[in-house]
């Protein structure tokens, strides 16, 4: 089989990107199971090396070991977010319990972790160690002292078995996400309750319902078609009904039902931290964050909720009393916020997503943002047809330093599909690191849902869509600069509290004149946006920030909620949610309604006792740009620095020491609250 896979081949494309056009289904399986063996093999090299342990034999070669299988978990679990099916999820339930057992044969081994263990307690803080080789030592020890390698006999059986478990949970919480996600349709017959939606909007929905050979408007629960529904669509009736198949997701009582794997989830993270001797699983999280505890993380966001709460209940009451205007004499509730909000801000601002759209065609932006990051860091983008993609919408470019160097495989996957997972988020298919001299470069990906072009008009973003691309591109160029010797300190390797630095900060240009004047051009005149409408755009920057950050921070306490227990929870998921983020509730109780259940940051994803660190990022990325606001927004000496100090660096050393080096001191959390506009 070796013979005719093409992931057990060299792969023999540009820069030895994946052979997307060449890979099937029934390749992994056995590409799996012969990387295991081979990574297995590395594992025992190590072992039985006669040689006394030291840095090379043990560290360095337990940080090559499985390479194969590191590469093929890539491309696999990249695939099977955004660009799954029902034979890529069967292989993934089938192969997940595998890399489970695999990693927990490395971390429990007793003979492998007495030879870290050994050089660990020769070399930590050794000068003959340079300081990236020290941090590598110092995280392979932890790795192995937090996965169990100090753990004894039964301990360590009950650790695999906790193990396996939750890898298999967190899959099927993603499926059921998905699969409830997909199988919603609001399909509208009646022109009547179209009313209130945008011409690009209803063209979108009639090309879906023409996809589904079906007459009329179809409305999905994918973002580019949820979100302009909710804040344009003049009937409630149908506003409610989305909303409520919306945040009902995972919570019908159907095979789909994620209650369950949530009490289970906690129940075994729970187990499995104080199995390693911590609290609970915030507090094994968070001994390895810039946070450092559940109590800080809890201080942080109730100084934050403190400071946003006046503002956000204002911030709805406003909206309520402008609704009373137009003759609406309900109670606000959820579904109505979106679109009474949406109205205030086009009065107040003279501003709308409709009025900005034009100017925000997606490849206009996509050239901006290239421009953006040339002119900060020399960088520059060519596509590469020759590298062959997962899916024809995928692009790839190659991306060339200021000395035209090549420096990374940028693919962009910009549309929603049933195949894809919801929101936006940027990964690898190969970090950067130094083999035997040589720098390898990077494979990176940014994946989103934005609105589709349509027959008529091309993807036109609204400008959340607009600093969605721009954060999630941030996260890009830390992957793409990254500059350093080990793949496992590459990129974004760093603290979960630290790595929405480098991509918050990119946000930032999104309101500045300079910056829009060059990227904002009119789809069909090809007109500059005009600086009235700049001047709108920023003047409404602060729009409901109140509410947005209490939005934040309820999510937050949600997470350390169920990331702090001391024993399993007993009380129903809605009821144990609503106990969790009762502070910060601005609107009536939904029956049914439940985030947690669909919360796949924390459940499916890497942000359990960790989606704090959006607004903890904010704090430094508000903080960050001062020094750009000072100088220039296109200023290289700053910009450089910050590549230097925070880009090239991945986890080489202390978020805060990076940090520090940078800005020249530690961050204060008075430019965040100016920012947002959330100082009296």
């Amino acid at each position: 089989m070796s013979d005719n896979n093409p992931l057990l081949q060299p792969f023999n494309t540009p820069h030895q990107t994946a052979p997307f056009d060449k890979i099937k289904e029934e390749h992994f399986m056995p590409a799996f199971q012969q990387a295991i063996e081979e990574g297995r093999a590395d594992i025992q090299a190590i072992i039985n090396n006669p040689d006394k342990p030291n840095f090379k034999n043990t560290i360095e070669a337990l940080e090559k070991s499985g390479k194969r299988l590191n590469r093929i978990s890539n491309i696999f679990f990249n695939l099977n977010a955004a660009e799954t099916n029902e034979k890529i999820q069967a292989i993934a339930r089938e192969v997940s319990p595998l890399l489970s057992e695999y990693s927990n044969d490395i971390w429990l081994n007793e003979k492998l972790f007495e030879k870290v263990k050994v050089v660990y307690e020769k070399y930590h803080n050794d000068e003959s160690l340079n300081e990236e080789q020290n941090k590598l030592l110092e995280d392979t020890y932890n790795a192995f002292t937090r996965s169990g390698a100090l753990l004894t006999g039964e301990e360590k059986d009950k650790y695999r078995e906790i193990s396996a478990e939750l890898s298999k949970l967190a899959l099927q919480f993603g499926e059921n996400v998905l699969a409830e996600t997909n199988d919603f349709k609001l399909h509208i017959t009646d022109s009547k309750d179209l009313a209130g939606l945008p011409d690009d909007v209803i063209e979108a929905a009639a090309n879906r319902a023409e996809k589904d050979s079906l007459e009329g408007w179809i409305f999905t629960l994918h973002f580019p078609s949820y979100y302009p529904f909710m804040k344009f669509a003049d009937n409630r009736d149908l506003r409610k009904k989305m909303y409520i198949a919306y945040t009902t997701r995972g919570n019908k009582g159907n095979d789909r039902d994620n209650k369950e794997i949530i009490k289970k989830t906690v129940a075994l993270r729970l187990e499995k931290a104080k199995l390693l001797g911590f609290k609970n699983h915030a507090d094994y999280v968070l001994s390895q964050r810039m946070a450092k505890s559940p109590e800080r993380v809890n201080q942080f966001l109730h100084q934050l909720l403190d400071a946003a709460l006046p503002f956000a209940k204002n911030e709805v009451n406003e909206v309520q009393q402008f609704a009373r205007q137009l003759g609406f004499n309900d109670h606000l509730q959820a579904w109505d916020f979106s679109y009474y909000s949406e109205k205030l801000k086009t009065k107040k601002f003279d501003l709308s997503d409709e009025m900005t759209k034009p100017y925000f065609q997606l490849e206009k932006v996509k050239e901006g943002i290239f421009d953006l990051a040339n002119k900060l860091y020399g960088i520059s983008f060519k596509p590469n047809k020759n590298i062959p993609v997962y899916h024809n919408e995928v692009e790839a470019f190659e991306v060339t330093d200021a000395d035209g160097d090549f420096l990374a495989v940028l693919y962009l996957d910009f549309f929603p599909r049933d195949g894809k997972q919801g929101g936006a988020w940027m990964t690898s298919f190969m970090e950067q690191h130094k083999e035997n001299g040589k720098d390898v470069r990077p494979h990176i990906s940014v994946v989103t849902n934005f609105t589709r072009p349509t027959a008529t008009k091309p993807s036109l973003l609204t400008f959340n869509e607009v600093t969605t691309f721009l954060h999630e591109f941030g996260h890009a160029l830390h992957g793409m600069l990254s500059n350093v010797n080990y793949e496992s300190l590459a990129g974004t390797s760093v603290y979960r509290d630290f790595v929405e630095l480098p991509s918050q900060i990119m946000e930032n240009w999104a309101l500045q004149k300079e910056w829009l004047q060059i990227v904002a051009k009119h789809y069909e005149t090809g007109e500059t946006i005009p600086d009235n409408l700049i001047d709108k755009i920023i003047a409404a920057g602060n729009f409901l920030s109140g509410y947005a950050t209490v939005r934040q921070i309820s999510f937050g306490l949600n997470d350390m909620a169920w990331h702090t227990i001391q024993q399993p929870v007993e009380t129903e998921v809605e009821q144990f949610e609503k106990l969790a983020m009762k502070q910060t509730q601005l609107f009536p109780d939904i029956k049914g309604s439940c985030m947690s259940t669909a919360f796949s940051h924390i459940f499916n994803g890497g942000y359990a006792a960790g989606y704090y660190g959006y607004k903890w990022a904010e704090v430094l990325d508000a903080d960050a740009f001062q020094m750009f606001k000072q100088n220039g927004i296109f200023d290289k000496t700053t910009a450089s620095a910050f590549r230097k100090n925070i880009l090239e660096m991945g986890g080489t050393k202390d978020p805060m020491e990076l940090y520090v080096a940078f800005r020249g001191q530690e961050p204060s959390i008075d430019p965040l609250l100016e920012r947002s506009g959330l100082k009296n």
